[in-house]
């Protein structure tokens, strides 16, 4: 051998595409001596293996594998590696509908030729997603083709239609970046995507579901700049904005953050998590699933495959002389009963229920059977959230408050209000991002009586929004500032909030 040829090939630029392991089962790997090492399904054709061993130009050392653990190498061999990246290409996207229309035809699916396509597709809608600052994306596969949809600001939208028959492959070239098993069609299963755009970290969330169709997938995009936000960017203002930050100087207690699937709870958490993480205080976390690695914390995920709840493991975390503590979601009784006793013992506990609003958290703690003396001693504040479409602020236009909205909003007629009009900023939808909208409740010695006496909500709510400000009026000031629109702050508030 030369001496200036190196020892054997790298691995990416010679490695076989996915289409033709997956069809002919086998993979190859690099060894040691330029020797590769070339694994066999079991029931495959060895005569694949002389194609393989012309394509390397090398030696081979062959090994079988069941198919099982055949699978599992290949989702771990290309998963998004070196070789992925080679077969693919940097992740800058590209025109979708261009790259769409260059996937196979049906009887060209395992051609070995034929993976690439895929791949640049599902590479060019993360891209594309993450440009446009898309939250999910949709996967979903029905007779009459693939759609493709993406939420943005809240709201759905169709961005690619595809023909049935490249469905399969395109799911099945996701289920390998996420690590999940291929082979499986059956069950629902949850994975995760790490990639880099233009230099920064893209984590995705993958889930699968049988459908009757073929898979759906959906993509939850994380941004991870999330993990590091401020208060001040959560739009939290105001008697929010104090109260929460109070709470979370107490020593010890519970801080709770109420408010629908989707109402950014985790964020706030996030947030909160950020002002106490100083460095001085051991901060762990038991979540389900962990969103966001955040430096100076010990996060914890849930795996009830192996007994490890929400109880079970804010249990096992109060072993690890914590100061404060982060449960995901208080959803059972021991759970809350665990969270109540960790704040008697001097922590300070975090986390989320899902009610509609702040005082119907309390109600919520009672149904789960803590005692009201208990409640009224380790309950510090609850937060309740929405989020609201924000106005894009390069094309809102003003108009007047006609009679049916300014007698909803509670403005005078003629008070000047925004609307959406759209451009290419906001892609032409009117709104550019989102903002939260919040109403808090801090805990003072009247509403611990009230818990204690079994008051009902309207008791304490009456108490509590005395000076604070409820959803409903939040929402309507941020129409007054031009933040939002009129029916934006209606789709968050109470029936009872509007009709009064």
């Amino acid at each position: 051998m030369n001496a200036a040829e190196p020892a054997m090939p790298p691995a990416a630029p010679v490695d076989i595409p996915y289409g033709f392991a997956r069809a002919h089962g086998v993979v190859i790997a690099p060894g040691e001596d330029g020797v590769w090492l070339a694994t066999l399904r079991e029931g495959s054709d060895p005569a694949v293996l002389i194609e393989v061993r012309r394509h390397l130009a090398a030696p081979l050392r062959i090994a079988t594998a069941p198919p099982a653990d055949f699978d599992r190498l290949l989702s771990d061999h290309y998963a998004v590696d070196a070789s992925a990246a080679a077969m693919a290409g940097s992740l800058e996207g590209g025109d979708i509908d261009l790259i769409a229309g260059g996937l196979p035809s049906a009887e060209d699916l395992l051609d070995s030729a034929d993976d690439a396509p895929a791949i640049r597709l599902i590479n060019a809608i993360i891209a594309e997603a993450v440009r446009q600052g898309v939250s999910d994306i949709h996967v979903e596969p029905y007779e009459s083709g693939l759609v493709v949809r993406m939420r943005t600001d809240g709201v759905l939208r169709e961005h690619l239609r595809m023909p049935p028959h490249v469905a399969p492959v395109v799911v099945s070239r996701i289920k390998v970046m996420a690590r999940l098993d291929i082979a499986e069609r059956r069950v629902p299963q949850d994975g995760r995507i790490a990639l880099t755009l233009a230099g920064k970290a893209v984590d995705v969330r993958v889930s699968t579901l049988p459908s009757r169709a073929g898979e759906r997938v959906v993509m939850r995009i994380l941004d991870k700049d999330t993990a590091g936000i401020d208060f001040d960017v959560l739009g939290l203002t105001g008697e929010a904005d104090r109260i929460l930050r109070e709470a979370l100087a107490e020593p010890n207690g519970i801080i709770l953050v109420t408010g629908p699937t989707g109402s950014g709870k985790t964020t706030t958490l996030y947030a909160a998590l950020k002002q106490l993480n100083d460095g001085q205080r051991n901060i762990l976390t038991v979540e389900d699933p962990v969103e966001y690695a955040v430096d100076g914390v010990g996060q914890t995920q849930v795996n009830p495959k192996v007994g490890l709840d929400f109880a079970a493991g804010l249990r096992a975390i109060l072993r690890q002389d914590p100061d404060v503590v982060m449960v995901g979601e208080i959803r059972d009784r021991e759970t809350a009963d665990i969270a109540v006793q960790a704040s008697l013992t001097g922590h300070l506990v975090l986390s989320t229920v899902h009610t509609n609003d702040a005082v119907g958290a309390i109600t919520r703690l009672k149904d789960l059977k803590v005692e009201p003396f208990l409640l009224a001693s380790t309950l510090r504040a609850v937060l309740a959230q929405r989020l609201v479409r924000k106005l894009c602020d390069h094309c809102r236009e003003p108009v007047q408050a006609d009679n049916g909205i300014a007698a909803v909003l509670g403005l005078d007629i003629g008070t000047v209000i925004w609307r959406p009009k759209g451009c290419e900023a906001c892609g032409h939808s009117g709104f550019k991002g989102r903002i939260g909208v919040f109403e808090a409740i801090r805990v003072d010695e009247t509403i611990r009586r009230f818990i204690y006496a079994g008051g009902d909500e309207t008791m304490i709510a009456k108490h509590a929004f005395l000076k604070a400000p409820t959803l409903a009026s939040a929402a309507r000031a941020m129409v007054a500032k031009g933040l939002t629109t009129p029916e934006e702050a209606i789709r968050i508030a109470r029936r009872e909030d509007v009709d009064a």
